[in-house]
């Protein structure tokens, strides 16, 4: 854009919370934004808990998008075993006035913001843009079955004692799966955790929007979709906007890792590729068990080694790197033995490059939402191994008749897989019957994913049509968000 356009470009606020699976989508987000759409943003980060991958994620962002990051905040008071979810939502509380403020510095200059989005972890922001009388929304980055989950869980408080994971039916939710209790998002599961009641109240915040951008796509979640729209219709939530799935493009520098050229000698549909996301975490023994069993399947692979962690099966999450090399912590003698059929990478690798070689086979997976959508924009088949957040739930889903893409792993909820359950459950991805069925479906559904996101498909379509609602709103005064009490109580006979 020339220098004039971007100075009138409408102007849009992201906040997004810390972590590469939140930042990366909003990068992308953004950018479709400004290239589709014209717009300009502003993508803003948190100076707690930032790291080098999340700044990665943000370094090629085109001129119209810029970035700003609130003030480090006190965290001293938490607990050293906080959870996660814990330190990320007391940093988005304890940093509202510092948003407030760059709020208003925007509103009383010449870059006026049109509307104001919250990442999916940072709806309590909601009260501020409210409060400035900006039209506001939450950017989802995740299934819309995880934020139907998100939704209900004050009404589960509500009418519930016990812990998640001990609830003696399933959860019902319109136009969702079933889903037991220990499928429902980690931080939910234990109510004595302070992080319980934060999620509760992360359910209410979200009323205070006046749209859901959901990164999700119809032939992934048909029915809850339709479903979500009649509770719209009705007045029970706000409208989601199915703008899924956009996918980080391929980098020019790719091809030059050593796993892509790796890749070109090994042949087709072949590799299985490991990894475990950004964040995601296995420990000593399970990933002692895990190379002995890929070792013991005699299937290609290529695995993105981190270093183990006894404590926490999201260590990695926020991105903390050593200079150590994480392959110093595999079993002896394992790299040497597999050096015909596998490749080990530490810390980090190309995925959308990988996964859309013609090498590879199948992909064992943690099932972050970034990572399913990866996986079926290539056509990939998933081995599931879920180890936190909404994870479990998004294993369920890529399980399902309706997906069917997936495989499960045996165990992977807490207890060790052993060698031999590993063996199994790869040899079956990779050259099974089961196998084959994942593979046929999810190279169907890669069809359905791009001709979800074509021009003028229904990703353009629905992104189209919430950026001429916030062109409207700029036009005239916004309108009012549904009041929490009257959407909470209308939730109740909803669901």
């Amino acid at each position: 854009m020339a220098a004039a356009q971007v100075h009138h470009a409408p102007h849009v606020v992201v906040l997004t919370s810390p972590g590469v699976g939140h930042v990366a989508p909003v990068a992308e987000f953004a950018t479709r934004l400004a290239a589709l759409h014209g717009l300009a943003a502003t993508i803003v980060t948190y100076t707690n808990l930032s790291s080098p991958t999340n700044s990665s994620a943000l370094s090629s962002l085109p001129p119209v998008i810029s970035t700003a990051a609130l003030p480090e905040v006190p965290l001293d008071d938490l607990p050293a075993d906080a959870h996660i979810v814990t330190l990320i939502l007391t940093v988005v509380h304890r940093a509202l006035p510092h948003l407030r403020a760059l709020l208003v510095s925007f509103l009383s200059s010449s870059s006026s913001p049109v509307v104001f989005l919250a990442d999916m972890l940072c709806p309590a922001a909601l009260a501020v843009a409210e409060d400035l009388g900006l039209p506001r929304y939450v950017f989802y980055p995740s299934s819309l079955m995880s934020l139907c989950t998100l939704l209900y869980t004050p009404e589960l408080a509500r009418t519930t004692t016990c812990d998640c994971r001990d609830l003696p039916e399933p959860v019902v939710l319109p136009g969702c799966l079933p889903l037991h209790g220990a499928d429902l998002v980690e931080p939910v599961q234990d109510r004595a955790n302070p992080v319980y009641d934060l999620l509760v109240d992360l359910g209410l915040d979200y009323l205070r929007c006046h749209g859901f951008i959901v990164h999700t796509f119809d032939a992934m979640e048909h029915d809850t979709l339709q479903a979500f729209r009649d509770l719209s219709d009705r007045g029970v939530y706000p409208p989601a906007y199915a703008v899924g799935p956009f996918v980080r493009p391929f980098s020019d520098t790719s091809a030059e890792h050593g796993c892509i050229r790796w890749l070109d000698e090994q042949p087709d549909g072949s590799v299985l590729y490991v990894c475990f996301g950004s964040g995601g975490t296995l420990s000593t023994v399970q990933t002692a068990e895990l190379a002995a069993g890929l070792e013991a399947s005699g299937q290609r692979f290529l695995w993105v080694v981190r270093f183990p962690s006894d404590m926490d099966n999201s260590a990695g999450y926020l991105g903390h790197q050593t200079t150590d090399d994480p392959v110093s912590c595999l079993p002896e003698g394992f790299v040497e033995r597999t050096k015909g059929v596998g490749l080990v990478v530490p810390q980090w690798a190309p995925q959308v490059e990988i996964l859309e070689h013609r090498a590879v086979g199948g992909f064992l997976s943690h099932c972050g939402w970034n990572s399913c959508l990866e996986a079926v924009c290539a056509g990939v088949p998933v081995l599931a191994w879920p180890l936190f957040a909404e994870q479990r739930m998004n294993a369920v889903k890529l399980a399902s008749d309706h997906v069917g893409v997936a495989l499960r792993v045996s165990g992977g909820d807490g207890a060790v897989v052993t060698r031999e359950e590993v063996a199994v459950a790869v040899r079956e991805l990779m050259v099974g019957e089961k196998g084959a069925v994942a593979r046929r479906r999810a190279r169907e559904l890669r069809v359905e994913a791009r001709e979800a996101s074509v021009p003028g498909g229904p990703a353009h379509q629905a992104l189209a049509a919430v950026v001429d609602l916030w062109r409207c709103a700029a036009a005239a005064s916004p309108a009012p968000a549904p009041a929490v009490a009257d959407v909470a109580a209308a939730t109740v006979g909803g669901l």
